[in-house]
């Protein structure tokens, strides 16, 4: 049963992409993006992000949580973990999950070439394109999978739950500070996270399948 709900979850998320990309291709969201987008900022200085200088700087925290230094030190230390401990089936998964994930959502950038906002200046340096959200995919991927890998080795049913709920948080705090902080704009944020949810639901199928073949 657990691999057919995962099965539709990734095929729902697949489905919530394909939608906002044919939105955005269509310039259906441009509207929502920018009140959004201006609904976060000083209206007489765009260049201000809503709230005390400490939010923003709190903002770019949470963002450098996606980043790929950040997520490729977290991987690392986690699947060397794992292979130490005996645990290879769930450190392939763990690396799958980010490799895969890095490898959707560029390819997905070089495809939809979507620009970045243009509406408020940038609070941070950026180097591709917008769409979908590289940060909120790999957020999306990586903490949901490592979430779900260690949520399977706790049997107290609280674990069960609190540890993919921080999971989701950490994704969605990822998420939302790259709107705030004007990297993106917010359905590039959606999109990736669809993207990654889907892509971390397929894992937990290989992990699921990895450990029925092993046990």
């Amino acid at each position: 049963m657990l691999p057919l709900i995962l099965l539709g979850a990734a095929a729902g998320a697949v489905w919530a992409f394909l939608g906002i990309a044919g939105e955005v291709a269509e310039g259906d969201t441009r509207a929502l993006d920018e009140w959004v987008m201006l609904a976060l900022r000083n209206p007489l200085d765009r260049s201000d992000p809503l709230g005390p200088p400490w939010l923003e700087e709190t903002a770019r925290d949470f963002t450098a949580l996606g980043s790929n230094g950040v997520l490729a030190l977290l991987v690392l230390a986690a699947v060397l973990f794992l292979t130490t401990a005996r645990r290879r089936a769930e450190a392939a998964v763990l690396a799958a999950s980010a490799g895969g994930a890095l490898l959707l959502e560029s390819l997905a950038k070089h495809w939809y070439d979507r620009p970045r906002p243009d509406l408020v200046p940038h609070a941070a340096r950026v180097f591709t394109t917008g769409f979908p959200s590289g940060h909120a995919t790999m957020a999306a991927a990586v903490y949901l999978t490592v979430g779900a890998l260690l949520a399977r080795t706790q049997p107290n049913p609280r674990l069960k739950t609190y540890i993919p709920s921080l999971a989701v948080g950490l994704a969605l705090l990822v998420g939302l500070s790259r709107v705030y902080l004007g990297l993106h704009w917010p359905t590039d944020v959606a999109a990736g996270w669809a993207l990654g949810a889907g892509w971390a639901a397929l894992c937990w199928v290989a992990a699921y399948w990895l450990r029925r073949s092993s046990g």
